[in-house]
């Protein structure tokens, strides 16, 4: 089965830890020892987030040469590198000697006139308390927003595309290579009007970029593993419940937070709608379980939550 795996930046870095290379490698080992029993099984392709990789890149940029700070399609690319690499090298170390693994950068195509660019809603880097939040959103221009108790800088996340490796990727699926590709939702770029691609300041969605290469590539499943066990109703209420089961229909009717959980049912949904797979949302641990259907939220047009209340 071809399946398409969607690491969440939770997954990578948990929240409040330090962004250091020791605690990065850490939990990508933890990924890797999730992953390893689906690649040894089954066609997979892994995405991963960026938000706090990126964010921190910038700062770093900004720190250094402040007027010639890199925008965020270079610091896009270093990151699809830099974690694409952890990955690939604890996946390698738990693999059959015979099962390979690449990491490909991978350009995005998204739309110069996409409503995002002036509206930027996407996360990124660490978060801050109120106050230094707003600080810096004078010093530097930023865009801020609430992220939980904290706040973080916002940049645009314009709709994913087109995947211009795409015919690379299958190549090497071909092959029975593990991929790991579209990273914190790919390097975003635009078409001009002589044809040529230039890169453009914002960072994609990785769940709606995982959701558009799993489509693309004929995928059976897609999943989109972080630190929570499944969509909830009422998420952070006492009336919370775990969704098990989410058709599309259902979906449309329900309302999920947007930095979060909402761009993952979106994902899960379009790809569901399109494809005829199936989704699955949850835990980086249940990561198997969530495949076979036995953990997580599981998005397909076959069953339904019936017991799930909609306004």
């Amino acid at each position: 089965m071809r399946v398409v795996i969607a690491l969440g930046g939770n997954a990578l870095l948990r929240r409040g830890q330090a962004l250091t290379v020791e605690n990065q490698r850490d939990n990508v080992k933890i990924a890797a020892q999730a992953l390893a029993p689906i690649a040894c099984d089954h066609n997979l392709v892994i995405s991963h987030g960026n938000g706090p990789q990126v964010g921190l890149l910038a700062l770093q940029s900004a720190a250094y040469q402040p007027e010639d700070a890199f925008p965020l399609d270079i610091l896009d690319a270093e990151t699809e590198g830099m974690i694409g690499y952890l990955i690939e090298q604890e996946l390698v170390n738990r693999l059959p000697e015979q099962r390979r693994c690449a990491t490909l950068l991978t350009q995005i195509e998204v739309d110069a006139d996409d409503p995002a660019f002036k509206h930027p809603t996407k996360p990124i880097g660490p978060v801050y308390d109120e106050g230094e939040a707003r600080k810096l959103a004078r010093e530097r221009g930023w865009r801020i927003a609430p992220d939980g108790a904290y706040y973080r800088r916002v940049v645009p996340a314009p709709k994913p595309r087109r995947i211009l490796e795409l015919s690379v990727i299958e190549l090497l699926l071909n092959q029975d290579v593990v991929v790991i590709c579209a990273g914190g939702g790919g390097i975003p770029i635009v078409c001009r009007q002589d044809g040529s691609l230039i890169g453009v300041e914002a960072v994609i969605d990785k769940d709606l970029a995982s959701s558009l290469l799993a489509r693309e590539l004929n995928a059976e499943a897609l999943l989109m593993l972080t630190d929570v066990d499944a969509v909830y109703q009422y998420w952070d209420t006492p009336k919370a419940r775990p969704i098990r089961h989410l058709s599309p229909q259902q979906a449309a009717r329900c309302s999920f937070a947007p930095g979060s959980m909402g761009p993952k049912v979106e994902a899960a949904v379009e790809f569901v709608a399109h494809s005829g797979g199936t989704a699955g949302i949850g835990a980086l641990s249940d990561a198997y379980s969530i495949l076979r259907g036995e953990a997580g939220t599981i998005v397909s047009r076959t069953r339904a939550d019936e017991s799930l209340r909609i306004k």
